[in-house]
């Protein structure tokens, strides 16, 4: 099964580049089979990561930042591969 961990922060406003910096700085405890950083508007910064495990499986995930880098509490979403799904019915 793949699971994908999605961890996304605003950064406080100017300092997107910053937040991006210290996001593509962080180590995990392990090796994703893939991992990719995105950002949008607004200072947000995005990663996915993406796991061969299963959905409840104990998988390192990235810290918080430090309280002034972010306007927020990082949101965190975890998904299930829905590549099994039946296609064509």
């Amino acid at each position: 099964m793949t699971v994908a961990l999605m961890w996304e922060a605003r950064a406080r406003p100017g300092r997107g580049e910053e937040l991006l910096a210290w996001v593509r700085a962080q180590p995990l405890a392990g090796a994703p089979a893939r991992r990719e950083t995105l950002r949008a508007p607004q200072d947000r910064v995005l990663v996915i990561t993406w796991w061969d495990a299963a959905y409840d499986a104990e998988l390192p995930e990235l810290p918080e930042p430090e309280e002034g880098l972010v306007t927020r509490a990082v949101h965190r979403w975890r998904f299930e591969s829905a590549d099994d799904d039946r296609q064509g019915e």
